[in-house]
This record gives structure tokens, C-alpha cells and sequence, in this order.
């Protein structure tokens, strides 16, 4: 960009765009700081905050509007923070509702994701929503940080197991591993890449459970929790080896039920406790992983 007398505030700091302006009382949104029903500062008072001309502000109060954000919209008065659109009456399947959550949480200028699941694979098909927007360039994200708890290697996993039972050689285990590995790797890469081509500061880390997790949990920037519940089930998958008969769940299909702070005090202790869970499990009980 380059930096002229009209992009540069009163202070000698660079002059904030509108966009920029925009993602920030988006972002005070998604948080809390800005609650449904509170009326934003007049357009006046918002342009001292940020050193712009009111037509900067006047265009990214617009753009919230379009994003549904805002309403009482008028020129007599400053908006007010809209409520929030209900969530959907019935649950979805994971792999229909977690992609759109994925986008949205990567509007933020801080991306933070924590995932606990038995493989990455949901995860690493979601993504690919976001990562598509970034590509188009609708979304511009400055930070993006992923954390995953995934169930070591070297415990006796609840499910998936052979029907008949282990033995000495699991196929089974060997396949739910091979699986583990590929997709965290996969996932890992594609967020990487980020780096060399839109300058995004990426962190990807994994760490191993010592347990088998019956439910999945995604916690997007600390506002929003999804949640599904593994149904283990029989079924049968030919291999190079010959037919697997086993125990296992399908989490793609899963019914993925959201939780919101915004939504209300039950919303808020629920998303408030899960990332209390997670970051017990992260930072006690759980060992370092390394994908191989």
C-alpha cells in the first residue's frame, strides 16, 4: 500500500481502511464486548476512535448492516447491535454445518480453532470452506492458530476395534493410525501454505490423548462451541488385506449442535466450561504428537 497524506491519521499512524475498520467492531461483536441491543458510539466519536473521516466509518457501518449486524440504521441515530439470528431448529450433520461455522470464525482478524476428535478427517474437509475464501480473497485473516487433541497411538482405543476382538496384529488399529496421520498431515499443509502465499501467521500444533473421545468438540475463537456425539456402530470395509469387520463410528454423519455466548447465559457457561475442559486436557494429561 502506499502511504499518502490521506491514509495517514492524526497521530502519523497508518490510516485505518474501512474494511479494517469493519473487521473491528465485527470482531468486538463476536466477543461480547458489543452485546445485542447496545448502540454503537455516534459516527463522530467512532471517527476520533479510529482517525478517520466519517465517510470510512459511514462505509463500515454499511457493510455490518449488509452482514446483518446492525440494525435501526438511520441518520437521526447510531445503530444498535442486532440480535442474533436463531440457530437452526434441527441440529446438522457435521460435514453440512461445520464448514459455514469454519468461514465465519475465520472472518476474525485472529483466527483460533481447538478441535478434540478421533481423526482429523472433518476437520480437514471443512476447511477447505475457508480456505477458499481466503484464496478469493474475501477473507484476510492475520493469524490463524489450530489446536487438535487426537488419541495416542499407543493406547487400546474403545473404538475402532475388530469385532472379534485384537490380537497381536490389528489391522484395525493400523488403519484408524494410517488414517490419523494422513489427514492431521494434510490439514497441517493446507494451513501452512498460507504462510508463503497471503503472509498469515500460522500455527498448527497436535497433542495425543490417553483416551478414546466419545464426542467431538470444535471451540471457534472462544465464542462458539459444536458439538457431536460419536454412535459407534458394526459395519464392514474391504481392504487390500481382505474385509474389516468392525466396531466403529462415522463421525462425518453426526449431529453437530452449536453453543454461542451471544445466545444467552446457558450458551455462555456451556462455551465457557468446554474451553476450561480443553485447555485442562492441553496442558495436563495429554503428551506431545508428532504425526507419523
Amino acid at each position: 500500500m502506499v502511504v499518502t497524506q490521506e491514509n495517514v491519521a492524526v497521530n502519523g499512524g497508518r490510516r485505518l481502511t474501512s474494511q479494517e475498520i469493519a473487521d473491528t467492531l465485527r470482531e468486538r461483536i463476536r466477543v461480547g464486548e458489543l452485546k445485542a441491543g447496545d448502540r454503537l458510539p455516534t459516527q463522530a466519536e467512532l471517527a476520533e476512535e479510529f482517525g478517520v473521516e466519517r465517510g470510512a466509518v459511514r462505509q463500515a457501518l454499511r457493510s455490518l448492516q449488509a452482514d446483518g449486524l446492525l440494525s435501526n440504521v438511520s441518520k437521526g441515530s447510531p445503530p444498535r447491535i442486532a440480535q442474533p439470528e436463531p440457530g437452526p431448529d434441527h441440529p446438522q450433520p457435521t460435514m453440512v454445518g461445520l464448514g459455514p461455522r469454519l468461514a465465519e470464525a475465520f472472518a476474525a482478524p485472529q483466527v483460533r480453532i481447538d478441535a478434540v476428535c478421533l481423526t482429523a478427517e472433518t476437520l480437514m474437509l471443512a476447511m477447505s470452506e475457508p480456505l477458499r475464501e481466503i484464496h478469493a480473497g474475501r477473507l484476510h485473516p492475520q493469524s490463524i492458530d489450530v489446536r487438535i487433541l487426537l488419541p495416542s497411538r499407543d493406547i487400546d482405543l474403545a473404538f475402532p476395534v475388530p469385532v472379534k476382538g485384537r490380537g497381536d496384529d490389528d489391522p484395525v488399529h493400523e488403519r484408524w493410525l494410517a488414517m490419523r496421520n494422513a489427514q492431521g498431515q494434510v490439514l497441517q499443509y493446507n494451513l501452512n501454505a498460507l504462510r508463503a502465499t497471503h503472509d498469515i501467521d500460522v500455527r498448527v500444533t497436535f497433542r495425543a490423548l490417553p483416551f478414546t473421545p466419545p464426542v467431538k468438540l470444535y471451540l471457534l475463537g472462544g465464542t462458539e462451541v459444536l458439538f457431536a456425539y460419536y454412535t459407534v456402530t458394526r459395519r464392514k470395509e474391504s481392504t487390500d488385506n481382505g474385509m474389516l469387520d468392525m466396531y466403529d463410528a462415522l463421525g462425518s454423519k453426526s449431529l453437530l449442535f452449536s453453543f454461542e455466548k451471544r445466545r444467552g447465559r446457558r450458551d455462555e457457561a456451556f462455551v465457557e466450561q468446554s474451553q476450561m475442559w480443553f485447555d485442562a486436557l492441553w496442558e495436563t494429561i495429554t503428551t506431545d504428537l508428532t504425526l507419523s
